[in-house]
């Protein structure tokens, strides 16, 4: 049952508010730091206030603008939604109390736009979780990338600004040259860019051809480039010269996590079930990201460099993720939202311990 309300937009205004409350605040550090954890944990209350709608199983949908016929900013939350909102606000109140200690032990310069950069990326973080559609979807998630640009680059010397290069050029180019596309194609095919009520059925219409159906498939899998699925994941060890609570945003919280939550959700609600099974796309998925599972584990072992290890653990965790949605079975799919969780509190866990030894040494 769908349930109109403007719950959905709560979190994305409160983390839009404590970005120009830190920005204010640029020259008085006591107080940014404190909008940083007020706005998360503020943040964190207001998706809490969704848990009851959704548990009664409603649908919690928000139109904010509507802007052409089947394209709109529009919110929508379910169980799958509710789920990464929780765990990508929860983990920025930890985030928030982290980045004080590390950011003062090491003296960072810049630490203003540093605070701001990183709220916006929980923004756009928020915003990802509770989209309604693909267009909200995708200006969610191109928002995350541009604004953790400045922090993989926050060092600002000739590493960090290589491995920033690395990290648009991945990121923006495959959004750019796969995912407008394939949105384009969809919306020619299907006259909508709102996602589908069930997971079951999808929104593309039976005339649509399987070669056509399976090309969309294809861009919108390899366009979520976040999701680190080879060989699309050089970016993620390269944006490890960012400072250590700004990987384990990258890796825990934000950027990693809406790629695999993104291919989830247009995988069950673009195409759905019956036609992913129907063209064995599900199968092909999986043997697809089994091959990063496997290669991505064995180079993990051979780095020396923690954060490196640790970056391609990532990649490879991140294709159990997917793993277990291609599966198309109620209790892999279940498995592998579940993983989002696991990965997310384990992950933020190593690289903050990774961030007291560098600040030790």
């Amino acid at each position: 049952m769908e349930l109109q309300t403007a719950k959905p937009l709560i979190p994305v205004v409160i983390t839009l508010v404590t970005i120009f409350l830190i920005i204010a605040s640029r020259k008085r550090p006591n107080l940014r730091e404190f909008w940083s954890i007020a706005g998360s944990i503020l943040t964190f209350l207001s998706v809490l206030v969704m848990v009851p709608g959704v548990w009664e199983g409603h649908v919690l949908k928000y139109t904010l603008s509507e802007l052409a016929p089947g394209i709109a900013l529009r919110f929508r939350v379910d169980g799958l939604s509710l789920i990464f909102g929780i765990v990508s606000s929860f983990l920025w109140i930890f985030a928030s109390f982290y980045n004080i200690g590390y950011m003062r032990s090491l003296d960072e310069h810049a630490q203003t736009r540093y605070y701001a950069c990183f709220t916006a990326a929980i923004l756009g973080a928020q915003g990802v979780s509770y989209s309604g559609n693909l267009f909200s979807l995708y200006l969610f998630y191109e928002i995350i990338t541009v604004v953790t640009y400045p922090l993989v680059a926050h060092h600002q010397d000739e590493e960090a600004y290589e491995g920033g290069k690395k990290y648009l050029v991945y990121l923006m180019g495959t959004s750019k040259g796969l995912l407008l596309p394939a949105m384009a194609l969809t919306y020619v095919f299907c006259g909508t860019l709102d996602f589908a009520p069930t997971i079951q059925t999808g929104i593309f219409p039976a005339e649509v051809g399987r070669a056509w159906i399976t090309f969309v498939y294809v861009l919108f899998i390899l366009g979520f480039a976040k999701a680190a699925i080879m060989p699309l994941h050089n970016w993620l060890p390269s944006a490890m010269v960012a400072p250590t609570p700004v990987s384990a945003l990258l890796h825990a919280v934000a950027v990693v996590k809406a790629g695999v939550f993104s291919i989830a959700r247009v995988m069950l609600s673009v195409f759905g079930l019956e036609v992913l099974h129907e063209l064995g796309l599900g199968i092909w998925t999986a043997y697809f990201v089994s091959f990063t599972i496997i290669l991505a584990s064995v180079i993990a072992l051979t780095k020396d460099d923690l954060k490196a290890r640790l970056a391609y653990s990532t990649v490879s965790q991140l294709s159990y993720i997917v793993l277990g949605v291609a599966l198309l079975d109620p209790i892999g799919i279940t498995g592998g939202v579940i993983h989002i969780v696991n990965h997310a509190f384990s992950k933020i866990t190593l690289f903050f311990c990774a961030g007291a030894i560098y600040v030790a040494h």
